[in-house]
């Protein structure tokens, strides 16, 4: 049995983004031949963390976790920052020097947002000879914003030190991996155009997958507090996620059509609901999605609840609700992790992103039946918005989804291909540096 120790600073009983990969993979790994241990952070040490313990039992309670604590946040807010990497990372660091050094590792994984990680791959590379491989599920060096000229999440100056450590280190960390993971499919094009050094280094685009058995719980779930209320005759339209700056286009174009579709006589009624919408504290959360439709006189008809919701709330509202809204970014190479659960969720789907987007292409590739919408200088996305999906009751057509396809995009196909990637990345011939 091969071993492979997981680096995964946010892990359940926490709910965050960058988990799911490896939450969801868990239950497989065993079966294909290897055996995980889970490094991560203590939930109390998580600044603002959504605590969902049903979350630890979608994986086997076998699964060995080693959880680290760094510097409360209480004694570095104060000074001005939070930093969780800069609060554990020292800690993270000493464990995984323990692990490695009293245990037989194969393979060690890094999945998680929390970039400066991957600065430990090169040092473990190094002292112990245990190969890594690195899971890119949003760009560690990012030009977008400054492309956009949009505020960058947590401000332009912890952006900008950010970034600079990112130029720091990246280098380091790719070239020394045995082999990355990419979420988006642009993200590999991207990271050999920064280091050409990179052209024989195996680049797996692997998006994330979605469990059929976390809908099944979440249909029969019911959240403490219900967000989503259905009146007689509103069709509930649900959008669980996330809303950055970029996707202001999107939403800007859907509210627009809804003017257009309310100014009609006898127009069918909508509410909808954005949930989840940042992952700022309840006290630092402003919400992006209002503003956007008061300028366009929809507000009524709009609701959105900044704070992070439960997971199985989030499934929940997508699983049962009249339809489901998925929102793109205006940078092209942008593809939500959450794309996939909508997808599962079998409900009538309204994709609005940019036409050359992973998003625009998956939904469209596996949902024939659901109408797609891109923001555009003719107008065009609009009528076909209001006319189409809005007007023409596209809200209630279930999309012809293509099951055979999407079930190649399960937990357990997306574990196999994972394990496929550890398995190459112990062939040492295959994985020299060039």
């Amino acid at each position: 049995m091969k071993r492979v120790l997981i680096i995964s600073p946010h892990f359940p009983p926490v709910n965050a983004p960058d988990l799911h990969r490896v939450r969801l993979a868990l239950p497989y790994f065993r079966s294909l031949g290897w055996e995980a241990t889970v490094l991560a952070v203590a939930p109390e040490t998580i600044e603002g963390a959504t605590l969902e313990p049903s979350l630890e039992q979608s994986y086997p309670a076998s699964i060995r976790v080693v959880r680290v604590r760094g510097i409360p946040v209480r004694y570095t807010r104060p000074f001005g920052f939070g930093s969780l990497w800069w609060r554990v990372g020292h800690a993270l660091r000493r464990a995984g020097d323990r692990l490695l050094a009293t245990e037989r590792f194969d393979l060690v994984f890094f999945s998680t947002t929390q970039f400066p990680a991957f600065t430990l791959g090169p040092r473990w590379l190094a002292r112990f000879g245990v190969p890594y491989v690195l899971d890119y599920q949003d760009p560690w060096l990012n030009d977008h914003y400054a492309k956009t000229g949009a505020r960058p999440p947590g401000g332009p100056l912890r952006f900008l030190v950010a970034q600079l450590n990112a130029r720091r280190h990246e280098r380091k960390a790719v070239l020394g991996a045995s082999a990355l993971i990419t979420v988006s499919p642009t993200y590999g094009p991207q990271l050999r155009e920064r280091h050409p050094a990179l052209c024989s280094k195996p680049i797996h685009h692997l998006p994330f997958g979605a469990a059929a058995g976390d809908f099944a719980f979440a249909r029969t779930h019911s959240p403490a507090v219900p967000l989503v209320r259905a009146g007689p005759g509103v069709c509930t339209v649900v959008y669980a996620g996330r809303c950055v700056p970029g996707m202001a286009p999107a939403l800007t174009l859907l509210f627009q059509a809804l003017r257009v579709h309310l100014a009609k006589p006898g127009a069918a009624r909508f509410h909808f609901h954005f949930i989840g919408t940042n992952y700022a504290s309840a006290a630092q959360a402003r919400p992006m999605v209002l503003p956007l439709a008061e300028r366009e006189g929809v507000d009524a008809y709009v609701s959105e609840h900044t704070q992070r919701v439960p997971y199985f709330d989030a499934l929940h509202y997508l699983a049962t609700a009249d339809a489901i809204l998925v929102l793109g970014s205006d940078d092209p190479g942008y593809n939500a992790s959450k794309l996939y659960p909508c997808l599962f969720a079998a409900r009538p789907l309204l994709c609005i992103a940019h036409p050359l987007s992973p998003i625009f292409h998956t939904a469209s590739q596996y949902t024939p039946g659901s109408t797609f919408a891109a923001p555009d200088e003719s107008g065009a996305g609009l009528k076909r918005l209001a006319a189409n999906w809005l007007g023409g009751e596209g809200f209630h057509q279930l999309p012809n989804i293509n099951t055979l396809s999407l079930a190649s995009h399960s937990a357990e196909v997306m574990t196999r291909h994972m394990v496929e990637i550890f398995d190459h990345a112990l062939i040492p011939a295959a994985n020299s540096s060039p």
